[in-house]
């Protein structure tokens, strides 16, 4: 390697992310490497679940005022703004390839195009260009399947001029095996699939039976509802035989009273399938005072209200036997709802544990399971966990917390945001908050996520049916660039496309597709894995694998799916472990492994070589200036080898190779 290309790496480690070809000003690298979303303060700073050490998802969410700064509604939506400026400040503008304009007849959009073009429209906010081709194809592919596309694909893409092509791809994406990879790691993280975390180990043989339930439901386009009844309702003698027990499982809490058990189990649920995390703080204390300011819903509930949804948990029995006699561990997990020594209610009678005591109110020394949001019970002989799985389901808060949740995920800021932090009472647009309460609706544009939850139901409860409205719409289709002078306060308007950091699984699966060198990771439990977007859990690799492919995962913030949640948040050691990282400079040489990128196409002439790697790796071919300056460097004959690793290299650290736009 060149010393000229030596001082040039040291250069680029000391100011973050930036590209040798496309000259990305140096001050940008470390700008995008910090997370910029605020503190907020919050009322009760000793709660775990919120403030500075809440893992970002501390929100007052005050409202859909605009006229506040956006930082106090959504605070993450300041960050992924500033982010979008100036990662698109960068990014090359290719000509010709795609839809243009802005404009479109609202009589034929589809839900979200109405309620969102028109919201902007109300504002006098122009929204964004339509995005390119080489874009759009870039960016759904790795939306829906987490990979980067075939070259030979976006070249047949561009050149298309069928107008539904667009929505072709995307019916040819969903549902293929990339696409059910993706999902799978993404519900994994959802439903915390892993083999050990600060309460319970499910073991490897645990965890491959749970990733196979959710694959297999992904793979059927299982109807949503049909999934959570059978998460929230799973029986088994063994976690290693009945996946799905896996995740009330994960609600296992050790060194305290069978309450605790249940408390979580439910706080589990109500997070994951109402997006409603004040749950939790619930279970601890009365919502007066302590929610003031996070939730009018939450401050308006008490203690003994909670108690009531973990009271449907009160028949349940989680317990563990070793495998073996002869050792301790490995363990196997058991659930099943034969607990009757409180007759399924929740007994008040508790001084120890990981929650205040729990003790009589007055005569009352159980409480019996009452859903918080309509006062339902069970119907009688009904089994309580069916009972609040039927409850969950046709609860219009179950729908609209998916949705949501897939809306933050796409768009890169949910309608409510954090995804997690519903507030009941402040969610219809006919009957808002009262002025005196301080409130205003919580989500940014409140019809819209009603009418998208109703038409989710309305297509019974379609998981792909919901992300082909999404991914068609000319919304989530808006260039990540804005002409004009763009102004914070629009982001919740959605009028541009917010970026997105590439998960550190799907960075791997981007150098292993584009450099054609497919690793093989075999192993005791999962059989052999090609990418990472398959490993069932993000612990490691398990029992297996080469290199430091673990660690260049983690430094990508791919949490653990316990106490660390995935973040798409920025750092030096990833600039670092995409200059020098063994996964990164093996696939950099231009004498193998036959069929690789450079061995096979170092022969071609250094245009067509400069075009080839750039489509390859960012699917696109370069700007007239990148060309300019990767043709120089190729010209000396003694050195052309070495440069067009450079240049591999190079790409391989550009903006927009990291980055989903």
């Amino acid at each position: 390697m060149s010393s000229r290309f030596r001082v040039m790496k040291t250069a680029i480690a000391m100011v973050g992310l930036a590209a040798m070809v496309a000259g990305v000003p140096a001050r940008l690298g470390a700008q995008l490497l910090g997370d910029l979303t605020p503190q907020l303060p919050v009322s009760d700073p000793t709660c775990p679940h919120f403030g500075a050490n809440a893992g970002g998802t501390t929100s007052q969410s005050f409202g859909n005022d605009l006229a506040q700064p956006v930082s106090t509604v959504f605070p993450n939506a300041r960050r992924l703004s500033s982010l979008t400026s100036k990662v698109a400040a960068v990014l090359p503008s290719l000509p010709g390839g795609g839809r243009t304009g802005t404009s479109m007849d609202l009589n034929s959009a589809g839900i979200i195009d109405q309620y969102l073009f028109s919201a902007m429209e109300s504002a006098g906010v122009q929204p964004a260009d339509t995005t390119t081709d080489w874009e759009f194809i870039r960016r759904v592919t790795l939306d829906l399947t987490g990979r980067i596309p075939n070259p030979n694909d976006v070249l047949a893409f561009v050149a298309d001029t069928t107008p539904t092509k667009r929505s072709a791809l995307v019916d040819k994406l969903i549902g293929s095996p990339a696409f059910v990879d993706k999902w799978t790691m993404y519900f994994g993280d959802m439903y915390k699939n892993n083999s050990s975390n600060s309460q319970i180990n499910r073991y490897q043989p645990g965890v491959q039976a749970f990733y196979q339930y959710i694959k297999s439901s992904i793979a059927a386009n299982k109807p949503y509802n049909q999934m959570a009844t059978e998460l929230i309702t799973a029986r088994g003698d063994s976690n290693y035989v009945t996946g799905e027990i896996g995740y009330v499982v994960g609600g296992y809490v050790t060194g305290g009273p069978m309450q605790d058990i249940w408390d979580q189990q439910v706080v589990n649920v109500v997070n994951d399938f109402l997006g409603i995390s004040h749950q939790n703080c619930l279970l601890c204390h009365n919502g007066a005072g302590h929610l003031a300011g996070l939730s009018l819903w939450g401050g308006k509930q008490t203690r003994a209200a909670a108690w009531g949804m973990a009271a449907f948990f009160g028949q349940s029995n989680t317990t563990s036997t070793a495998v073996s006699a002869a050792a301790v561990t490995p363990r196997y997990w058991t659930l099943q709802d034969n607990y009757t020594k409180y007759n399924g209610n929740y007994p008040l009678n508790t001084t120890t544990g990981n929650r205040p005591p729990r003790q009589p109110l007055g005569s009352l020394t159980t409480v019996t399971p009452t859903y918080i949001f309509t006062g339902e019970t069970p119907k009688p002989g009904e089994n309580q966990r069916a009972a609040l799985a039927r409850m969950i389901t046709a609860d219009p808060q179950f729908a609209r917390a998916i949705v949501n949740y897939m809306w933050a995920y796409f768009f890169g800021v949910g309608l409510v945001d954090p995804p997690n932090q519903f507030d009941p009472l402040r969610l219809d647009p006919d009957n808002p908050p009262p002025a005196s309460s301080g409130y205003t609706l919580q989500p940014s544009n409140p019809r819209l996520l009603n009418a998208l939850s109703q038409a989710f139901v309305a297509n019974n409860y379609n998981l792909q049916w919901l992300m082909r409205q999404i991914v068609n719409s000319q919304a989530y289709q808006l260039s990540s660039r804005y002409d004009g002078t763009w102004n914070d306060a629009w982001t919740t308007l959605y009028a541009r496309k917010l970026v997105r950091r590439l998960w550190g699984e799907e960075i791997h699966d981007a150098l292993a597709v584009s450099s054609n060198q497919i690793p093989s990771y075999t192993t005791q439990y999962y059989g052999t894995i090609s990418y990472a977007m398959q490993f069932p859990e993000p612990v490691g690799i398990p029992d297996g694998g080469s290199g430091n492919v673990s660690g260049f995962l983690d430094a990508f913030f791919r949490g653990n799916r316990d106490d660390q949640p995935r973040s798409t948040a920025g750092s030096i050691l990833q600039t670092l472990n995409l200059m020098s990282d063994s996964l990164v400079m093996n696939r950099t040489s231009p004498t193998g492994p036959s069929g690789s990128l450079l061995f096979s196409n170092i022969g071609q002439t250094n245009a067509q070589l400069v075009n080839t790697l750039f489509l390859t790796i960012l699917s696109r071919y370069p700007t007239a200036q990148e060309m300019s300056v990767a043709l120089s460097n190729l010209s000396n004959a003694a050195t052309r080898t070495t440069e067009a690793q450079n240049l591999v290299w190079s790409l391989y650290n550009k903006v927009d190779f990291i980055f989903n736009y």
